[in-house]
């Protein structure tokens, strides 16, 4: 599979021929290299600066965000005094986690526009890292108290006055978070942080206790949980872990047994200022995330993990914001930053297999799935991830059998949310012919999920198919057909059951509305075929055929459609009257 990161070189390069601008290139025809990405890193001599401009924006309309920093910094180097020039590198340098690269940038916007809050942000964070809490105090006390920012100020002055011991002016701090609703649970769970910090261990556990009153956080969890722990309160922790390992029972980002082996020399999840910053911009990242400011959330997070590396939430969340982007190769380089003994390690090795799978890497993902599935006994998330690969792959037989193992390790423990599971592996049974073993995993997931469209469409058409069953299955896929009666795929299969009962007028009808809703698709039109024909609609039902072979049929579909458009009709089939 050709992946568009692929073609960008060709496409920066035709974009120079035909605008006429002068690439004057190193012998192998290309810049300096970015060491870890290979792309190129700077202005050669004699680049244009018009041609990285250019260059670099289309680099990011393609959304290859590294391409474009690199570009875009070349071109600043010619024209240093281009303010919109200068914003976009700044930006793009951020996003690419490249935070030292933008500290200069940042310390030039803030010159230019005091008012520009994300360069103070950037500047207060060098100054952090640098120790300089008092500093960046005076930098994130002056940023605008407006929009995001009345989020952010008080979040990062609370930190910066805790980096100098003066905890209650810490707490004060915050209080402006109480006048907006949204914040309110952001504002309990800095303060519980602080209060820990600060040694006051009573007032911290309320704290949490009141942030976990509402939705549990996986962030509140550790939190609390490691403080409990500390405390000597191991089964208070455990039970806290249990509540909400039964909350989300399939969650791989979260392992409270992990977390309980520690004891009591469990490390506090926050242990000074810096790291509570990072906290600060993570949540503003996922609140950002949720909002659906996915480019605002990357520059969060690459921001949060600047002040502390090893944050293993933020790096999956960075992880999968890159993958959704088709950035698979990054965002695999961010999950590998995940170290194995982080609850959330296993998520990160399931989400660096398909991303794997994506870059058409099967064997590696598929091996990597096996070792997951040997260290994590009693999930079952490796083993539906693989079945599914090789389901995509139509290595039926070896889905089967994935989907299978998963069966068996649900046991006694099936329950609704597992309908898809036996679903899935229904149809790779049926796939490789053991019709009994898929008709009894259907039936299953009837049993789990009652009126599921997909599996009554499954069972129902395969039934009428075959000529078995017919009105349970027809009546299945009425069923199903009332439950969705848009999708072209159950509809069609509705009409193909009154197909194989005789009753070809009303098929008729009912397969027009199929590939009216499913126009692309061969097996519609090849039914529809069939019930024109059988109608007296010779011509329409020639027209049918053909059209759908060419639509890609199946393989095994080839053979019988060539016989129907040579024939001039559709094979003998056994119909019920």
């Amino acid at each position: 599979m050709t992946r568009w990161w692929n073609l960008v070189p060709l496409r920066l390069a035709t974009v120079a021929v035909v605008s006429g601008l002068a690439w004057s290139c190193s012998p192998q025809g290309e810049g300096p290299k970015d060491s870890q990405k290979g792309r190129p890193a700077g202005l050669a001599a004699g680049y244009s600066g018009l041609g990285a401009y250019l260059a670099g924006r289309m680099a990011q309309g393609q959304g290859d965000t590294a391409a474009a920093a690199d570009f875009l910094a070349a071109a600043l180097a010619r024209d240093p005094d281009n303010v919109d020039l200068l914003q976009r590198t700044f930006t793009l340098m951020i996003a690419e986690g490249r935070v030292d690269a933008a500290i200069p940038l940042a310390l030039r916007l803030q010159d230019l526009d005091s008012d520009a809050a994300m360069p103070v942000l950037v500047a207060g964070l060098d100054d952090v890292r640098k120790g300089l809490m008092a500093k960046a105090e005076s930098r994130f006390a002056a940023l605008p108290q407006r929009g995001l920012n009345s989020l952010v100020a008080p979040l990062m002055t609370a930190w910066s006055l805790v980096g100098q011991g003066r905890y209650d002016q810490a707490l004060t701090a915050l209080e402006p978070l109480n006048n907006t609703k949204g914040f309110a649970g952001v504002k309990i769970y800095h303060t519980a942080l602080i209060q820990e910090l600060a040694g006051r261990i009573a007032e911290a556990e309320a704290s949490y206790a009141q942030g976990l009153a509402g939705q549990l956080s996986i962030r509140g969890i550790e939190a609390t949980g490691s403080l409990l722990q500390r405390q000597g309160r191991l089964d208070d922790a455990k039970a806290l872990y249990q509540r909400y390992h039964q909350e989300h029972p399939d969650t791989l980002l979260f392992d409270g047994d992990k977390l309980a082996r520690q004891g009591s020399n469990v490390a506090p999840l926050v242990p000074d200022a810096q790291s509570g910053m990072a906290e600060a911009m993570f949540d503003i990242a996922t609140l950002m995330r949720q909002g659906n400011g996915q480019d605002a959330a990357i520059i969060f997070t690459q921001l949060a993990l600047s002040l502390r590396s090893d944050f293993p939430l933020a790096r999956a969340v960075l992880g999968d914001m890159l993958s959704a982007q088709d950035h698979f190769e990054v965002a695999n380089q961010v999950y590998g930053g995940i170290a194995p003994s982080s609850p959330a390690h296993a998520y990160a090795q399931m989400r660096l297999a398909m991303n794997e799978e994506e870059m058409n890497l099967t064997e590696q993902a598929l091996s990597r799935l096996n070792k997951l599935a040997a260290d994590k006994p009693e999930s079952l998330d490796p083993l539906v991830t693989k079945g599914d690969i090789l389901r995509r792959k139509k290595r039926f037989s070896e889905a089967a059998q994935a989907y299978g193992e998963a069966v068996a390790r649900a046991g006694k423990d099936l329950s609704t949310q597992h309908w898809p599971l036996l679903y899935s592996q229904g149809i790779c049974l049926e796939r490789t012919k053991q019709w009994a073993k898929a008709e009894a995993a259907f039936k299953k997931a009837l049993e789990l999920k009652p009126d599921q469209p997909d599996v009554l469409n499954y069972l129902g058409y395969t039934w009428v198919d075959a000529g078995t069953n017919l009105q349970e299955g027809r009546a299945m896929l009425e069923k199903a057909a009332s439950l969705r009666p848009r999708d072209g795929a159950i509809i069609d299969s509705l009409g193909w059951a009154l197909y194989r009962l005789g009753e070809y007028q009303d098929a008729v009808k009912v397969l027009e509305r199929a590939v009216e809703l499913k126009a692309e698709d061969p097996t519609i039109n090849d039914h529809l075929g069939d019930a024109y024909w059988q109608v007296g609609r010779v011509t329409e039902a020639m027209f049918q055929w053909k059209r759908a072979m060419g639509l890609d049929p199946e393989p095994e579909q080839i053979e019988p459609l060539k016989e129907k458009i040579r024939s001039g009709q559709p094979p003998a089939l056994p119909l019920a009257k």
